[in-house]
């Protein structure tokens, strides 16, 4: 019997997606306007979550509701990884940390993935889908905001390993309709996946916070050359 659990979840997390949308970073992102420094440390932050969620599902992938979400063809640490390198060189994992608020996110999958794995499946679903979903068209705009050369950069957007996209998320969502729960595990599922978005959005918020202060530190360096020059 069907849980219509993939409805429930985009209903259910409608607001909270919106939300997410809205902060200047994404929006400035979305605008075509976006930082190359701050963009590098938002692919360093998605490999640490990325690499606590793939983990996690990897751990508990004998668990009935998390094999149901169990697509390694989704996994993008080894992408992450790809483009650390062009970012940040070969020695990238000596130069990259997870920010405070992505310390935050990593510490939660962790705490569910050992205390309450199905709710794994909110980051799954919020984080893998969301991803598949607009990736070409955020690719483009990553490649012509910040100039960058064909395939370089940008692989976190490439899922290679998935021919059709649209027939793989429809299996993705037969999937999740299949799992076995009862109402209060999709309350809980549903509320993860609201807790999702908020932690992406904390991360988004942090970065255009960098953002404003780098923008603060350029200004201010150029009206003191200014006052130099004419001093």
């Amino acid at each position: 019997m069907s849980t219509n659990l993939a409805q429930q979840l985009r209903e259910g997390t409608t607001k909270s997606h919106s939300m997410a949308e809205n902060v200047s970073f994404v929006k400035s992102f979305l605008g075509g306007v976006v930082d190359k420094k701050s963009y590098r440390q938002l692919v360093a932050n998605l490999y640490f979550i990325y690499e606590a969620i793939e983990e996690q599902i990897e751990k508990n992938k004998d668990n009935l509701c998390v094999n149901a979400i169990y697509f390694p063809e989704l996994y993008r640490k080894e992408s992450l990884t790809i483009d650390l390198k062009y970012y940040y060189g070969s020695s990238w994992i000596n130069k990259i940390e997870p920010s405070s608020a992505t310390q935050i996110y990593v510490d939660r999958i962790h705490k569910i993935g050992y205390s309450n794995p199905e709710l794994l499946i909110a980051h799954s679903y919020t984080r893998y889908i969301g991803d598949l979903s607009g990736g070409q068209i955020l690719k483009k705009i990553a490649q012509n905001a910040m100039q960058l050369p064909d395939n370089e950069g940008t692989s976190f957007y490439d899922f290679k390993l998935i021919d059709n996209e649209k027939l793989f998320k429809d299996l993705y969502r037969e999937s999740l309709n299949n799992i076995p729960l009862d109402k209060k595990q999709i309350d809980q599922i549903i509320a993860e996946a609201n807790i999702a978005f908020n932690l992406n959005m904390k991360i988004f918020q942090e970065l255009n916070s960098n953002l404003i202060k780098i923008m603060l530190m350029l200004l201010i360096s150029s009206i003191n050359n200014f006052r130099k020059k004419f001093s």
